[in-house]
């Protein structure tokens, strides 16, 4: 898309690190419980301060309820993947239809990730300049590097095109600035990542820490959108080829794909993640922030706030890798539950799964039932159970994130990880380029080794080609990356969200029969709408007020 330059106002964010402080030096006459600007870039400890603050741009596992630049589980229910029965974050306003410049609410990310940029420039301006040790600065100065990139991608991604400014604004700056095109921004976010990839050398083992091959895999990430139809409507093979070769360097780095029991690879610390947003119990305020809290059925005492939806449990296939809607697949609608793909079983809680150890809910077993999710009508997990009011409305649960070897109603939290990027993802990414380069089998053969890690032991067929091998990849993304943020941009990035998100998002009704067995009555539980505009957010009329930008297509300022 290119966009006319047009000039925007930023507002110049006014740097304030408050860092308590214990000196033994009881003269001293510098502030005991704050630093000034000056102290701050005469320090290398306190530069790294400062960048340990510029990680909130990631996302982590925490619900962090009004933090704008926090859409994690936010992202899965503005798309088909997932229902919030609480409108966090405002995804009723995508999901209606009515979105407009002005009623964005917590969905709008463009004030506080320019406010992060801001500061990551006022980082790179200072940090040359910093005494200390160099291989500890240039550390320092990829870590920011990445962060700055890192925030880009998030702009572009939701707005498209973006002013790249690259220097910090003081009070002398000139404070018109032009939007470049999504290409130069993709372009800049790529090259900066190349940069902070060689100032930190080969790392790739610093645990929740930016290395090299965080800066490489997010390249893949970037590079994969620039060449996808969104931003590639001449599917320019040059883009593709890009993409390709950034998806390898990863996966040539010494990663591999997590083996063990796949719920844990959201849980543990394992060879497979490559980026990851750390989140220490230690200054948690509450289990009210907490994974478990949010996504775990009312009769467990959680939230079930972030509900999968039917339409994301019938993207999961059968144990033999045939698709539930393949006639020969075995698939039926009143088992529904049988010879599925096993990541279902990991990632969705579906009525009659267990969910988390006896003795964490041994209410329920004093009461005749038992830590199997009830979720027909009557049942504990139901409209008519225990916690009511935070019942599923899909009647499904996530299981996928949480940590079920605690008890999450009685300890505060355990220490958390959001996943930024990880192996599999680049395995997609890469089969997704080698397919559009027209190398189907090699796309295939990254495809299989996914599914041979979940447990599907049938290989896809060789002849798997056009259309068909393209759905099955979007279908092996939707599966494997579900609830981590993906499905939200893929659908648009694909050109397909005209689509997929203006099907009516459904749940399922379980009734328990008579005689034992269950009827399964599967319902519209909410109608949704997509507009054309909606391939991009609007730029809020907050800032549209103060600026003589043009807005992006098909909304009105």
């Amino acid at each position: 898309m290119t966009y006319m330059k047009n000039k925007i106002f930023i507002c110049c964010y006014i740097l304030c690190v408050m860092i308590t402080a214990c000196k033994k030096d009881v003269l001293n006459k510098t502030p005991l419980d704050s630093y000034t600007d000056q102290s701050v870039w005469n320090d290398l400890s306190l530069a790294e301060a400062f960048t340990n603050n510029l990680y909130n741009v990631l996302p982590n596992a925490e619900h962090n309820w009004d933090n704008t630049t926090n859409r994690t589980w936010a992202l899965s229910s503005a798309s088909d993947e997932a229902y919030n029965k609480f409108d966090d974050y405002n995804a009723s306003v995508m999901n209606s239809g009515s979105l407009t410049p002005d009623n964005l609410g917590n969905f709008d990310i463009w004030a506080p990730t320019f406010g992060i940029i801001q500061n990551c420039n006022i980082f790179l301006s200072k940090i040359d300049n910093v005494p200390g040790d160099q291989a500890r600065r240039d550390r320092l100065k990829g870590e920011v590097t990445y962060l700055r990139a890192y925030a880009y991608f998030k702009l572009i991604r939701d707005y498209g095109g973006v002013p790249l400014i690259k220097e910090p604004f003081n009070l002398n700056s000139d404070f018109e600035k032009g939007r470049n095109t999504y290409d130069e921004c993709s372009n800049f976010v790529s090259d900066e990542l190349d940069k902070a990839a060689g100032l930190l050398k080969n790392g790739t083992t610093t645990y929740g820490r930016v290395t090299a091959a965080a800066a490489l895999a997010l390249k893949s990430t970037v590079l994969l959108y620039a060449a996808s139809p969104q931003w590639n409507p001449t599917n320019d093979q040059a883009k593709w080829t890009k993409a390709s070769d950034a998806a390898k360097a990863v996966i040539d780095l010494p990663f591999q794909l997590f083996k063990g029991n796949y719920a844990d690879l959201f849980t543990t610390k394992n060879s497979e993640l490559i980026m990851v947003r750390l989140t220490n119990k230690q200054y948690m305020w509450s289990a009210f922030q907490g994974v478990e809290m949010f996504l775990s059925p009312s009769g467990f005492h959680g939230w079930a706030s972030f509900a999968p939806s039917q339409n994301l449990v019938n993207s999961f296939g059968m144990a033999d890798g045939k698709e539930i809607t393949d006639p020969a697949s075995g698939y039926n609608p009143q088992q529904p539950y049988a010879n599925r793909d096993p990541r279902f079983y990991q990632d969705i809680v579906y009525d009659g799964r267990p969910f988390g150890k006896p003795e964490f809910c041994k209410d329920r077993y004093n009461v005749g039932s038992t830590n199997a999710a009830e979720f027909y009508e009557g049942g504990l997990d139901s409209p008519q159970g225990w916690d009511k009011w935070n019942n599923s409305v899909t009647r499904y649960t996530f299981r996928k994130y949480c940590d079920t070897t605690y008890n999450f109603n009685d300890e505060t939290q355990t220490n958390k990880f959001w996943v930024i990027s990880r192996l599999s993802e680049i395995y997609l990414n890469y089969a997704e380029a080698q397919f559009y380069l027209g190398n189907n089998a090699k796309a295939i053969e990254y495809l299989d080794l996914i599914r041979e890690r979940a447990g599907i032991k049938n290989k896809l067929p060789t002849t798997l080609s056009g259309t068909a091998l393209e759905n099955r990849i979007r279908n092996e993304r939707q599966i494997e990356l579900c609830l981590e943020g993906h499905r939200y941009y893929d659908v648009r990035r694909w050109k397909i969200a005209n689509v997929t998100e203006n099907k009516p998002l459904m749940g399922v009704i379980i009734t328990k029969n008579g005689n034992g067995s269950k009827t399964y009555n599967y319902v519209q539980v909410q109608t949704r709408m997509f507009k054309p505009e909606h391939y991009l957010l609007p730029i809020p009329k907050s800032e549209m007020n103060r600026t003589k930008l043009t807005q992006n297509p098909n909304y009105t300022n």
